[in-house]
């Protein structure tokens, strides 16, 4: 039997900010199951979080910065 092909950091992030926006299709998943480890998973998980604050945070600050929160 043959060894499941591993894949990138690249891949493992976009398949971790597929899952967060929820259009991950069953065999997309499946398929993700099979190729990615569990510490790719988390460390993508935690790239696409910290990511997803830091846009957050940069886009409250462009709000309140040009006056039209106000």
């Amino acid at each position: 039997m043959n060894a499941p092909q591993r894949v990138g950091a690249l891949q493992a992030l976009r398949a971790v900010v597929w899952s967060f926006c929820g259009i991950r299709g069953r065999a997309a998943f499946e398929q993700d199951v099979q190729r990615l480890g569990p510490l790719q998973v988390i460390f993508a998980g935690i790239v696409a979080a910290l990511t997803f604050i830091a846009v957050l945070v940069l886009l409250v600050r462009w709000v309140v910065g040009s006056g039209v929160a106000g």
